[in-house]
């Protein structure tokens, strides 16, 4: 008999989106006419942009001709795909080396697997609320989580404590879930925390295509010293709707190097490299050809009129929680939207009410950490029929309870709230 990694026996039993798929499974199995519109996990609506579309084709023709075929390409990525990307960084002012860049599959494979590069004694840092995937990764091979705490009195937006040793910290600006973005003093504040700590950065970047405040930095190299103590994740999930097309990239930069216990430097980005010749075969090329397509000037132009479509989502939804009184974050330089749960209700009640009551679906805080359970995210990527509608739902509902006393039933496991 095998011995087991049992640290998969510390995992939450489900995983959060699994658990809101479940829940809204069994709800529409018992109620099919009533037409639910999801607002949680954060999948895309619209299409490929045009460039994109037709590189792809583009690809695909190629793949069918003997002269133009393609078979086993750079695991790295191909030099076409890794310079577009170089390009893009340089029209936002930062400088970045192609041989730092590696193009994969997404960036939730990429930050699951940098673990690969790091011992199990390390002091990992993770801010709280979180994307899910930071910590489990962690757990699944036994590394100890030590959390820094994002609340409302620091506006989601935790900053070092210097008497704290951290060896991993993670980042993920704009953040997922709570939609708050570090400004480059509070980037420069966590770069100088690292480098004086020895430390590396785990920047999480996949939303930076969001950010519309040219002050605020979209990649953590616009920091001066970051290219010493950060690697940087990357996706086009939601920069150009590649959730079903599936790239994104990492870049280590070759000035993270750091001495082994034999006195050897070792050289991160030639680790990263090695890791990925051994476990990963490469990005396909028609998928990396769509990708080079969206980093020309022309393919971000027509992304940014997705973007903007996500935009006014976002405005859709926080003008609603504004007109409610409802504190909220979030919702400007990022696609998610994150908001005290009324009532103090904690929020799988509050999601269990909005599925019940007006069928509308969306994130629970609890999920995101400890810090999460009163609060709920809302996504703009649904269709903007559909957030209108939802927030048209919400603001009757909520009006309504204004007026009306409610109280909270228990119906087998289901809490929600009924009018009285």
């Amino acid at each position: 008999m095998p011995n087991l990694n049992e640290n998969y026996l510390k995992l939450q039993e489900n995983y959060l989106f699994s658990e809101i798929a479940h829940r809204v499974a069994a709800y529409t199995k018992q109620h099919p006419e009533k037409n639910v519109i999801r607002l949680g996990i954060g999948d895309v609506t619209r299409p490929l942009c045009q460039c994109a579309g037709e590189a792809l084709l583009e690809g695909a023709k190629e793949m069918m001709s003997a002269d133009t075929f393609k078979g086993y390409g750079p695991e790295q990525g191909y030099e076409d795909t890794r310079k577009a990307i170089v390009d893009y960084y340089k029209r936002s002012g930062v400088e970045i080396n192609a041989s730092a860049v590696f193009v994969s599959d997404g960036a939730k494979s990429d930050t699951g697997n940098i673990t690969d590069l790091f011992a199990h004694d390390n002091v990992i840092l993770i801010p709280t609320p979180v994307y899910p995937v930071y910590v489990d990764s962690n757990v699944m091979c036994g590394n100890k989580v030590e959390y820094i705490e994002g609340n409302a009195d620091n506006d989601f937006l935790p900053m070092p404590d210097w008497d704290q040793h951290a060896d991993i910290i993670y980042i993920c600006s704009p953040n997922n879930p709570t939609g708050a973005c570090y400004n480059k003093s509070q980037l420069k504040e966590w770069v100088d925390y690292a480098r004086k700590n020895q430390a590396v950065i785990l920047f999480d970047a996949a939303y930076e295509a969001f950010v519309s405040d040219p002050e605020l930095p979209r990649s953590i190299y616009a920091v001066e010293g970051a290219k010493q103590c950060a690697i940087e994740f990357c996706s086009l999930s939601k920069t150009a709707g590649f959730t079903g097309t599936r790239c994104g990239y990492t870049i280590v930069p070759q000035e993270l190097v750091f001495t082994a216990s034999t006195g050897e430097e070792m050289s991160l980005n030639a680790m990263w490299n090695r890791r990925q010749c051994t476990k990963y075969n490469g990005t396909s090329y028609i998928v990396q050809k769509a990708a080079a397509a969206v980093f020309s000037e022309e393919g971000i132009r027509q992304c940014q009129e997705n973007l903007e479509y996500y935009r006014e989502n976002a405005r859709v939804i926080t003008d609603t929680l504004s007109d409610l009184g409802i504190r909220f974050y979030g919702g400007v330089h990022s696609p998610y939207v994150w908001f005290e749960c009324p009532k103090d209700m904690d929020s799988w009640t509050f999601f269990d009410y909005l599925l019940h009551e007006i069928q509308v679906v969306g994130t629970p805080g609890a999920g995101f950490g400890e810090n999460g359970k009163r609060y709920f995210r809302l996504t703009s990527f649904g269709t903007y029929e559909n957030t209108v509608e939802a927030m048209k739902r919400f603001r009757n509902l909520l009006e309504t309870n204004k007026k009306q006393k409610v109280r909270v039933l228990l119906i087998g496991k289901v809490f929600f709230l009924k009018k009285t």
